[in-house]
């Protein structure tokens, strides 16, 4: 009978390697975060996709998340309205992300930028003074192959640079990180440019500047990277008996146990997996967008490593559902499934984002039903504002119900794998 061999391959559990040197992530577990900008952030999709890869990669992350954009706001609107909208909220982390409006979608105007510059150091300054932590964006740059027909978008992305240049020292100045959105998205947007003339597959914006799904992971993509978010879920590193094991590497971020397979037929192999974190859920609209945000290998690295088996290809199965087809040399050099759009784990983590989905409809309507209504001038209402305090609250505490379900559906859950040589 075939010898089956059965042992326990301890993990280390960190949810990814970071080097000693490299700066901390910007959000913290336990954070309360507000995203403040114009109606690219009232779209509720960049900030979406921030939340979902917060929420999947720190399970035990108690975040709240609350969204205050505005359609055609600016950083003159954001300031005005910054006490009420954010600072009433107690944030402890704050995006800023305003510019695309103030510069008025044509030539630069100096007038235009000291007020975009002198508006947005006083919102820094605010933050800093209440003692949130403050990331400030530049916008995404616009997309020049679909110029609408009131502006050269052409001419405006160069309004954008010349507009935008001041904010990284407005930032060092207030204390804040930096996320240069718009040098990111410009780049990806000239590869976009030689490959998709005609933004026939690869299209993050639908008018040039709003953004299609696409646009909003190009958008969260930027942020997150540039606010030195982790790129590592977990990587599993399977030894079937060929590689030294004292320098076989330990697994990051995972434990697998319960390893069989056979060592006179190296054609399979089963194990459990338990991760510290789920993969966010690769969406079908995200796909043309993945070559110009490096295959997310930088934001959702899902790793698997087999040696010692057969050559030959081999199918890759959760909980008995296949989710890839990999060669042996490639399971040997490592393969990279956190973009698989099927098996167990994909379907919790697009439960997740569809509960984020679910509770964002709360946060929505608190905003625009309550943060934002006025009541008329001739009607009187001595105790509005103390009405609106109390419907605050109570709207809150629901979304806070909403948010402990999303944190509840996050948690992963340990799955048995096989690999096996595909027929």
């Amino acid at each position: 009978m075939p010898r089956l061999l059965s042992l326990l391959l301890v993990a280390c559990c960190v949810p990814a390697v970071v080097a000693d040197d490299k700066p901390a992530f910007f959000f913290q577990p336990g954070d309360r975060v507000v995203f403040l900008g114009d109606s690219i952030t009232e779209q509720y999709q960049y900030s979406t996709y921030m939340e979902l890869y917060l929420t999947t990669r720190f399970p035990k992350g108690n975040f709240v998340f609350l969204n205050a954009g505005i359609g055609g706001d600016t950083a003159h609107g954001g300031a005005a309205r910054f006490q009420r909208h954010v600072l009433d909220e107690k944030p402890t982390a704050l995006t800023i992300n305003f510019g695309m409006n103030d510069a008025g979608y044509q030539a630069f105007d100096e007038a235009k930028n000291k007020v975009y510059r002198e508006k947005t150091a006083d919102m820094l300054k605010r933050a800093k003074d209440a003692g949130v932590r403050v990331a400030l964006c530049s916008p995404n740059a616009v997309d020049k192959r679909v110029s609408p027909g009131w502006s050269d978008f052409g001419r405006y992305q160069q309004t954008q640079k010349e507009f935008y240049a001041p904010l990284k020292e407005i930032a060092e100045k207030g204390g804040a990180a930096f996320a240069d959105q718009y040098a990111v998205t410009l780049a990806a947007l000239k590869a976009m440019e030689k490959d998709d003339p005609n933004a026939d597959k690869a299209k993050p914006y639908y008018d040039g500047f709003h953004t299609s799904p696409p646009g909003g992971l190009l958008m969260a993509h930027a942020i997150l990277t540039q606010l030195n978010a982790p790129p590592e879920v977990s990587a599993a590193f399977i030894n079937l008996g060929l590689a030294d094991s004292e320098k076989w590497p330990r697994d990051r971020g995972c434990k697998v146990t319960d390893l069989k397979h056979d060592v006179n037929d190296p054609t399979w192999a089963t194990f459990t997996r338990a991760d510290d974190a789920l993969p966010m859920p690769i969406q079908k609209d995200w796909l043309p967008m993945l070559p110009y945000t490096n295959q997310l290998l930088d934001l959702n690295a899902y790793r698997l490593v087999v040696a010692g088996l057969k050559d030959g290809k081999y199918d890759v199965t959760i909980d008995g559902v296949k989710v890839a087809t990999h060669s042996a040399k490639e399971l040997t050099d490592g393969v990279f499934l956190g973009n698989v759009t099927a098996g167990p784990i994909f379907d919790q983590a697009q439960k997740v984002f569809e509960a984020i989905n679910n509770k964002n409809n709360l946060v929505r309507s608190r905003f625009f039903d309550v943060h934002r209504f006025n009541p008329p001038g001739w009607l009187k209402v001595p105790d509005f504002e103390a009405q609106r305090t109390t419907e605050l609250e109570k709207r809150l505490a629901k979304i806070h119900l909403e948010q402990k379900k999303v944190f509840e559906l996050a948690q992963p859950k340990p799955h048995k794998w096989e690999v096996r040589a595909a027929k």
